[in-house]
């Protein structure tokens, strides 16, 4: 059994403000059991990453500019509740996490109304790849800038903040 999909931040980080888009669930979206399918909730979180990365100008263009690519490596969801024809929901997304060559996107779908209520939680791992072999190349920093995450710079400055002990502050001078 595995465990619930938790989105995190790292120690001492605010967590990223979501991107976030409004959808309506249509007819197409449900299935035998009179509510939404797994397939649509899926592709729910296909489309915020979509939408969210183009609205930071990394579009299939701007990703083809830099010779490289997302793709999901895997994708996890807990349904927590059914949603129906004409319920307004919005997918909130943000990038939870990233390293080298991958990164973990975090994704709510989140019923809107009276009482929001979310309805599903989804965490992706997206690889970066070139185009043009399929294989896996580091995130360059302005792509991780785009999308509010540290830089490799960065991060390798807070891992080593984080691995060695507490040394007490350099004297003050007057």
């Amino acid at each position: 059994m595995s465990a619930a999909v938790t989105p995190s931040s790292p120690p001492g980080a605010a967590a990223p403000a979501p991107f976030v888009l409004p959808t309506e669930v249509g007819e197409a979206d449900i299935d035998m059991l009179g509510h939404a399918s797994n397939i649509a909730y899926l592709r729910w979180v296909q489309d915020a990453a979509v939408a969210h990365s183009a609205a930071v100008g990394l579009d299939m263009e701007g990703y083809s500019q830099l010779g490289a690519v997302f793709v999901v490596r895997r994708h996890e969801i807990d349904y927590l509740r059914p949603v129906v024809r004409g319920e307004l929901l919005e997918l909130r997304t943000w990038i939870d996490s990233a390293s080298a060559a991958k990164c973990k996107r975090a994704t709510e779908i989140v019923r809107v109304g009276s009482a929001e209520l979310v309805v599903a939680r989804a965490m992706t791992t997206w690889g970066f790849v070139e185009l043009t072999s399929g294989r896996p190349t580091r995130i360059p920093d302005s792509v991780r800038v785009a999308f509010s995450q540290p830089t490799m710079r960065e991060l390798s400055a807070l891992r080593n903040l984080e691995a060695s002990p507490s040394d007490p502050p350099p004297p003050v001078s007057a």
